[in-house]
């Protein structure tokens, strides 16, 4: 395929509407015009899906503020004989057709990192960059990543489920289950992402209050026992059946200059005051080969393909992993990026690896 056209999805339904803006914008500004074709299509907060010029897109990143998909003419995406077609409707009539080769879902949480769109690139035999739908949906769920992390014998941390049943039916049952966890708690939507609706809790009556804030993004909730005194470390990881074994990053660390506060959305997208990202962390070269080693292990235990970050906590030789994050952010000051880039692998050449492995590998059973 001498130029694969690429289709690059951004914006979605979810809370990290912005966020995925910004990804595109990072995105566009680095993927190869001689290599790959580019078309891209937005989504609006209300999910409409659009075409948007290729400059407005990398306008997202200098705008201040946080950017949204602007309304705009309908793009339709579908099967047309042996290949996917995109095109506009305007009016009773189907403009700007052309075929797609590969979707690029730069979407971020529900309704887009969460194996829904993974499903409708998979009915249309659409190639795409990413893990596949049923990994997809047990990462974006923390709630389900625990359980399979911790039934594969991997480390996590403790935390307590909270479905939307069990909350309305009998609150103080659900917080006698999370008095077995120690203060603080963090409570998270179980599906959300960027910090938000995340709150940290220390005292036992604010909790109702911050699952509230959670139950606003997601009717299921989870709290986590805060881990007290360990360094927040980010690994990149690469996963292309093609080339053997997942390969994993030199990992990076998130450091706060407030022990009390955690890495919010503030934090990660309006102002960097108070937070360094190390890329990468300052780690004795054991404590290294076992957050890399834990991170290439939690993605073959939740089959991933294509990419993925793995948030854990060290603590001396104590590693927990956090989350794993299917589609992670991929913004100007993102540690996922930056951490291939002082791995050996410059933005561009990472774009241009999850195309190829993503063009190799074909929709459907596997």
């Amino acid at each position: 395929m001498a130029q694969p056209r690429v289709l690059v999805l951004f914006g979605g339904v979810s809370s990290e509407h912005s966020v995925s803006c910004l990804t595109a914008a990072g995105v566009l500004a680095a993927i190869d015009p001689e290599r790959y074709q580019v078309v891209t299509v937005g989504i609006t907060a209300d999910g409409h899906w659009t075409p948007v010029d290729r400059v407005t897109v990398q306008a997202y990143g200098s705008v201040s503020g946080l950017p949204q998909v602007a309304p705009g003419p309908e793009a339709l995406l579908f099967r047309d004989g042996p290949t996917v077609a995109l095109a506009t409707r305007r009016g009773d009539k189907l403009t700007d057709l052309t075929s797609v080769d590969v979707a690029l879902p730069l979407l971020h949480g529900p309704f887009g990192e969460d194996g829904t769109v993974q499903g409708w690139f998979e009915l249309l035999g659409l190639p795409y960059v990413g893990a596949g739908v049923l990994a997809s949906a047990a990462c974006t769920d923390k709630i389900t990543t625990k359980r399979l992390l911790a039934q594969a014998g991997l480390p996590v941390g403790p935390s307590v489920g909270l479905d939307d049943w069990a909350w309305r039916h009998d609150r103080e049952a659900c917080l006698a289950r999370v008095d077995q966890l120690r203060p603080p708690w963090f409570v998270k939507p179980s599906r959300g992402g960027s910090s938000v609706g995340i709150s940290r809790v220390e005292q036992r009556e604010d909790l109702a209050a911050a699952i509230a804030e959670a139950r606003r993004w997601d009717p299921r909730v989870i709290v986590e026992q805060g881990v007290t005194g360990a360094r927040e470390i980010e690994c990149g990881v690469l996963i292309d059946r093609r080339l053997g074994p997942p390969t994993a990053s030199l990992p990076g660390e998130i450091k706060l200059a407030q022990a009390d506060r955690f890495y919010d959305f503030g934090l990660k997208y309006l102002s960097a005051d108070g937070v360094d990202l190390m890329a990468p962390a300052a780690l004795e070269p054991a404590q290294t080969t076992a957050v890399q080693e834990l991170a290439v292990a939690a993605c073959l235990a939740l089959d991933v393909e294509g990419l993925a970050r793995v948030d854990s906590f060290v603590k001396g030789a104590e590693i927990v992993i956090n989350e794993v994050n299917t589609m992670p952010g991929f913004t100007a000051i993102s540690l996922f990026p930056r951490l291939w880039g002082v791995s050996g692998v410059s933005y561009p050449e990472l774009i241009a690896r999850l195309l190829d492995e993503a063009l190799s590998r074909p929709p459907g059973l596997r």
